[in-house]
């Protein structure tokens, strides 16, 4: 649930707002009566949660924010919300609305600026618009991106957030051009995106072109259109690419494979601000952002003349490096869960992570197709996964075999671990004695305690319906040893969990999923 902070003056506007918001179930909203009382709320809810260990959390997701308040007006709150927390979302209000000032707050980092009365619906969904462009660069953060800021380089990883919302909050206020550099699949239209969606251009188009795709012939007609007549094939008048992203953003991937020709006259567009489509002799003036994008190593292309040197220094003026995966393997599981999440979604399915065994295997794995072959590889295991968790048995044979895995010994390990679950559930089925004698509750709890009971007459009973299915055993196994440890740790989830042996997220899973009530083993109050 969506944290949001209404900041007005206006006691029956913070009513109306708040009464909207609440409606979708969507938000938690706190309400403060002008700028100072803002800053006040966003200072303390701060620190409850540094306190509560939860440092680097959000005191609010959203800030709707009015222009005309008293003590402090809300530009001024705006810059301090921003200096405190660029990733906070805010949203200006007012009843007098102004160019200058409109521009003056985007370029201050608020998303978007609403005149009164508001309209719900519109409220709505400009809340939703702006958490979608920050929860881009939630996933740009995973890429771990360098950013290099007036000769600093600025990493953004996902221990780094705060790092990469000031870039991106310090590329919304400007227009110059951005290079990305990597090699493919590192996720550069990522960051181009990310980059549009949170600049001032955002409510227009990000249109994106690949320059490796298109025939030298027909580049310069892509990207500035052509009159009727033209050239052979001309049959009608075309509007370019620069022309249908006026206002907004172009994109040029792969710009290291642009034909010379084509270099000249993209330096003359970024110099000029003019283009003059093929077949025309008036030229037209554009309005667009350039961000380029390229895995070719354009210094050396300059050396031998296949880059121009000029074109690359007015395209560098914000360079981003993109490392590989390879390079990183440490972000490996939180990216491995970014898609798990994606995926079930997509699928209707609720895998829950991924085994031991599995991510060992892909740690190893050089990743030759970085993140795009990451996320087609967990899309592959969503497909042949028929458990809750990714296993070895459902990655790709042809990763298993480039990581050293022998499918041999993946098939025989697979099959000597479905062997050991069904002897374990025969050991536990096989008697049956009084559960108040299994343990001493009130002994202290320890490795070796808990190591003899594997060798104890412990009682684990399954049905005799179950027999023969060894599914069905397996679940009834782990139902009775989960009540059995929460007996013997005394209902505490977090010591059972410890000295159990299972992961606290599938402990809590597993006794939701067969409707164990934890409490009901706790020590009695005396």
């Amino acid at each position: 649930m969506l944290k949001v902070l209404v900041v007005d003056d206006d006691q029956a506007l913070r009513f109306s707002v708040r009464s909207a918001l609440e409606a979708t179930k969507k938000f938690y909203i706190e309400e403060a009566f002008d700028g100072v009382n803002a800053i006040e709320k966003i200072k303390e809810r701060t620190a409850e949660k540094n306190k509560t260990q939860q440092a680097g959390a959000r005191a609010f997701d959203i800030v709707i924010l009015d222009v005309d308040m008293p003590r402090k007006n809300g530009l001024n709150t705006l810059k301090e919300i921003k200096e405190m927390d660029p990733g906070i979302i805010v949203l200006m209000l007012t009843a007098h609305a102004t160019v200058e000032v409109a521009v003056q707050a985007v370029k201050d980092g608020a998303y978007n600026f609403l005149s009164k009365p508001l309209s719900s619906d519109e409220l709505i969904q400009l809340i939703d618009k702006a958490v979608t462009a920050h929860t881009l660069i939630s996933t740009l953060a995973v890429s771990s991106p360098v950013f290099v800021d007036e000769g600093r380089k600025i990493i953004g990883n996902t221990s780094q957030m705060q790092k990469v919302f000031n870039v991106i909050h310090k590329l919304a206020k400007v227009d110059t051009p951005v290079l990305i550099r990597g090699a493919s699949g590192t996720g550069k239209e990522l960051v181009a995106k990310a980059i549009h969606f949170n600049s001032a251009r955002k409510d227009e188009k990000f249109v994106a072109i690949n320059c490796s795709a298109i025939p030298e012939n027909l580049f310069e007609s892509e990207l500035f259109g052509h009159e009727k007549g033209s050239f052979t094939g001309a049959s009608e008048r075309k509007i370019g690419k620069f022309q249908f992203a006026e206002g907004g953003t172009l994109f040029l991937d792969e710009v290291g494979d642009m034909p010379q020709l084509m270099q000249v006259k993209i330096l003359r567009v970024l110099q000029e601000k003019l283009f003059m489509p093929v077949g025309s002799n008036r030229e037209i003036p554009t309005n667009v952002r350039i961000i380029a994008a390229t895995n070719r190593p354009l210094e050396e292309m300059m050396k031998d003349g296949r880059f121009r040197e000029d074109l690359f220094y007015r395209l560098n003026v914000v360079p981003i490096f993109l490392p590989q995966l390879a390079d990183r393997k440490d972000d490996l599981e939180v990216l491995i869960h970014i898609f798990i999440r994606k995926f079930n979604q997509i699928h209707g399915k609720r895998l829950t992570g991924i085994s031991a065994e599995a991510l060992s295997v892909l740690k190893r794995y050089g990743w030759p197709g970085n993140i795009r072959e990451l996320e087609n590889v967990i899309e592959h295991s969503f497909v042949l996964e028929s458990s809750n968790t990714i296993s070895l048995g459902s990655l790709p044979e042809a990763l298993l075999e480039a990581a050293g895995v022998s499918l041999v010994e993946t098939m025989q390990n697979l099959e000597s671990q479905s062997e050991t679950l069904k002897k374990s559930a025969q050991v536990f089925s096989s008697t049956e004695i009084d559960s108040e004698n299994d343990f001493d509750i009130d002994s202290e709890i320890d490795d070796d305690s808990l190591e003899s009971c594997a060798d104890e007459d412990i009682s684990i009973s399954i049905s005799d319906s179950a027999s023969l299915d060894f599914n069905a055993q397996k679940e009834e196994f782990e139902k009775q040893f989960i009540i059995k440890a929460l007996k013997t740790f005394k209902g505490r989830i977090n010591q059972t969990a410890l000295h159990a042996n299972i992961p606290k997220k599938t402990l809590l899973r597993k006794i939701e999923k067969y409707g164990i009530v934890a409490k009901e083993y706790a020590e009695p109050k005396s």
